[in-house]
């Protein structure tokens, strides 16, 4: 199982869930490039390099295939990781991830926080000669913050496995753009998590993280016609 961080975050961020599905799975996780102990000098970061340092990860330690479990930027590289990599994902659960950077996708609260946050560090980096390593990444992962993904429902559409798309009723994006993540992926199941943000594995924990073993452990079955009434 690969579980995959969000943007500024680390391997940690996921301590209600490695002990909780190390008991069934070997669990693979990682800092991503620019972020936790992974450094970067690169002057560019973008989803499509951290998707494609994942690909190499699981190529490194001879595994064809895994479940994934992404959170926010992480869900963004779990989408990515089953567009451009299809075979290494058997199932997908995504929680708080985003097609592309608006207001229609995201809060407009937290857009144009976003928005000033990236301009305020874009201006004071301007002021300084040499900004340091850290100042670099804090800009890199603002601008995919700002300006990033940009992934296209005719994309989604291309995804065959199994997925599980997640999202709080008070999320930082926008439960109606989760739907259309949902309604957009062939084999796809939806959950809006009542009474929540954009931190369900970490304040829906006790929810989360059985519903998505469910959802790995268990066949993925079509719900249609007269099946709808059940």
């Amino acid at each position: 199982m690969l579980i995959i961080h969000g943007n500024g975050g680390s391997i940690n961020n996921f301590l209600y869930q490695i002990p909780y599905f190390a008991k069934n799975y070997q669990v693979i996780i990682a800092d991503s490039r620019a972020q936790g102990k992974s450094v970067d000098p690169a002057d560019s970061l973008s989803y499509e390099m951290m998707t494609d340092d994942l690909n190499a990860l699981l190529d490194k330690l001879n595994l064809k295939s895994c479940y994934v479990i992404g959170w926010s930027d992480g869900g963004i590289n779990g989408l990515l990781l089953a567009i451009r990599h299809p075979d290494k994902v058997k199932k997908l659960a995504i929680t708080g991830a985003n097609l592309w950077p608006d207001s229609t996708a995201v809060d407009p609260f937290v857009y144009n926080w976003a928005m000033n946050s990236n301009k305020s560090l874009q201006d004071s980096i301007k002021k300084i000669k040499t900004p340091s390593p850290e100042l670099k990444n804090q800009l890199k992962l603002a601008h995919l913050l700002s300006y990033e993904p940009h992934i296209t429902i005719a994309q989604l559409q291309t995804i065959t496995c199994p997925t599980l798309v997640i999202g709080g009723d008070h999320d930082v994006i926008r439960p109606q753009h989760t739907m259309l993540m949902a309604q957009s992926i062939k084999n796809s199941y939806l959950w809006i998590i009542p009474n929540s943000g954009h931190s369900t594995p970490i304040y829906k924990k006790d929810q989360f993280n059985p519903v998505v073993s469910d959802f790995f452990t268990q066949d993925f079955r079509k719900i249609e016609g007269e099946g709808r009434f059940n």
